[in-house]
């Protein structure tokens, strides 16, 4: 077993790999100039030593590169000796999310733009029936990327020939285990060639990464790289507020437009996306969704839209099921307000039998709309987002970690923005309440201190609250209509027009693709009460800095009369229509 603490290969660019001149060409057209430090120290033990690779590198480092390179080039090198590799399913890839597949599929085709005959790649974690997938697998693609239930399920249905497998890649490993895979990656184990060269790329490396590692390598390279984002590379500032303030501030920064770029909000609950979507309509601010409730196809052309720039602001929910980092203390607290708001429950509401079963049925049906293989703060590239907003706080620091990498990606800039609910406040305006944020300080403590590890520094940033302070009424009005009964309604209607653009209308898209540009996803739910006046924002709401003087245009007359006959005819009328002196008793 061999190791590697990221020492760098050489700077000479990828023409150092001695890369097939079509993959080479590729990575010119695609505008890959420098291999990132992963890649480096990656591509040279896979192609040259054949090492199965281990690697430890933060989102946004290039992983999926770092294993598509050296695959692609073995696949050209064995079709040119003319040895197996081409005409059978060689390689499978599998990722956590149907997002991720997405991506993967796209860096695949763009790395193989010259050599398309040689190597295809299909996607079979797509909500496609069973009946094409096993078709387009017949085709004995070169590539086959899916999630580890899908590939599974196709294995042991023997429309998935593993005989020829040369190539294995487990990406995201640490998310896979997560969206609970375990139990799939131990039966692919058994049933996997074991002669594959293996690669597990994962944000960190844990005990279960070590057990997988122990069933699917076996010559072992591990890469633990430092790749960090600078502090002057990505800013990071937190804002300490009530509840209710989140929404103030956040109507503040977008309509007045103090962030430019695009912007990620992130919030911890399906319910709070769509709240905040209306509460932003009210002001004109567009913005989309994005949650494992709606469709694969509708998620998959919003991130595709929001990275050619149709969107400037998406809510994502981030649901990676990462374990809430607890102490004692947390957990004695947890338990004792748990049983008082279970007496307080039996006492004011008494709720039947029925109504608990309706609670019941609820919640398996939202269970089942979500999408078991969804995440957005990991995996998904977005591109170009100048900024995240954390809305809410997660609950742990690795979901932090991973949400701040969809910024200041590929030495370029960021920012982000993080709201905190301090424990005195939690739970003051119940209406704008979110169970997470009562341990919001906690959690914040714990991100500064991992973050300093990394020399990356968490400054408190304060807002002019007597400035932002004109604008609560307006933020309270539009917070009002944004009702229970709004937010459900806005709910469902989304997910039917979802629903209804990505089966009805697939067809249609795929023979007419310029129609899909009309596919708008930031489309107005409208809430409740619909309040026109909140879109303009008055100038004396303005700061002074902000405010210019208008220019005097004199009166202007609701009719279009000549100004001498109106001031005459003013005049004259004002002396016959006096009331007081024209009042006659009848």
């Amino acid at each position: 077993m061999s190791s590697s603490n990221g020492e760098m290969a050489g700077k000479n660019g990828f023409e150092s790999f001695n890369l097939d001149p079509r993959l080479q060409q590729a990575l010119v057209q695609a505008g890959f100039s420098e291999p990132t430090l992963i890649q480096e120290n990656a591509i040279p033990l896979a192609l040259s030593e054949k090492k199965d690779i281990v690697a430890r590198a933060r989102t946004g480092s290039g992983k999926t590169a770092a294993y598509l390179i050296p695959i692609i080039e073995s696949l050209l090198q064995a079709a040119g000796s003319g040895n197996a590799g081409t005409g059978v399913i060689s390689t499978l890839i599998l990722v956590p999310s149907k997002e991720l597949a997405d991506q993967v599929v796209k860096m695949t085709t763009m790395l193989t733009t010259y050599c398309t005959k040689l190597i295809q790649v299909v996607n079979i974690s797509q909500a496609t029936s069973e009946q094409v997938q096993t078709s387009l697998l017949s085709e004995n693609p070169a590539i086959v990327v899916a999630t580890p239930a899908r590939a599974l399920a196709h294995i042991k249905r023997k429309s998935l020939d593993t005989k020829s497998l040369a190539y294995f890649v487990i990406d995201e490993a640490d998310l896979i285990l997560s969206y609970g895979h375990e139990d799939d990656l131990n039966e692919l184990a058994e049933l996997l060639p074991k002669s594959m060269q293996t690669w597990l790329m994962s944000a960190t490396l844990s005990d279960e990464i070590d057990a997988i590692k122990g069933k699917f390598c076996r010559n072992v390279a591990v890469l633990k790289l430092q790749d960090t984002v600078s502090s002057e590379q990505l800013l990071q500032y937190y804002v300490k507020c009530n509840e209710l303030d989140k929404f103030l501030l956040a109507y503040v920064i977008f309509k007045l437009k103090l962030v430019k770029g695009k912007t990620i909000v992130f919030v911890n609950d399906i319910d709070r996306c769509y709240r905040l979507k209306l509460f932003f309509e009210q002001f004109g601010i567009k913005s989309c969704v994005l949650n494992s409730e709606l469709p694969v196809s509708s998620r998959l052309h919003i991130v595709d839209e929001f990275n050619k720039n149709v969107y400037n602001l998406l809510i994502a929910t981030d649901e990676s099921n990462e374990k809430i980092e607890d102490d004692e203390d947390d957990k004695d607290d947890a338990t004792a307000n748990s049983n008082g708001n279970d007496q307080e429950k039996q006492t004011d509401s008494q709720p039947t039998e029925n109504t608990q079963e309706t609670q019941e049925t609820q919640k398996k049906n939202n269970n089942n709309n979500k999408s078991k293989d969804y995440g957005v703060s990991r995996g998904v590239d977005f591109q170009n987002v100048a900024c995240v907003l954390n809305f809410d706080l997660p609950t742990s620091t690795k979901s932090y970690t991973h949400r701040i990498g969809r910024t200041a990606r590929a030495s370029k800039t960021g920012m982000a923005l993080s709201f905190v609910v301090s424990k005195e406040s939690w739970g003051k305006h119940k209406p704008s309440m979110l169970a997470s944020a009562k341990r919001d300080e906690k959690v914040l403590n714990r991100i500064i201190k991992t973050q300093g590890k990394q020399d990356n520094e968490l400054k408190p940033y304060s807002f002019d609250m007597k400035q932002v302070e004109s604008f609560r009424y307006r933020m309270e009005d539009a917070f009002r209509a944004v009702t229970k009964v709004a937010i459900r309604e806005a709910r469902v209607k989304e997910i039917r027009q979802e629903l209804l653009a990505s089966d009805k209308l697939k067809r249609h898209f795929e023979e007419n693709p310029e129609d899909l540009a009309n596919l708008r996803h930031d489309k107005e739910l409208h809430p409740a009460r619909v309040q026109g006046h909140l879109k303009r924002v008055p100038d004396y709401l303005l700061p002074k800095t902000g405010q210019k003087p208008a220019a005097f245009t004199g009166h202007v007359p609701f009719n279009k009369t000549n100004n001498k006959h109106r001031v005459h005819k003013s005049k004259k009328s004002s002396k016959k229509r006096d009331p007081l002196k024209s009042f006659k008793r009848r």
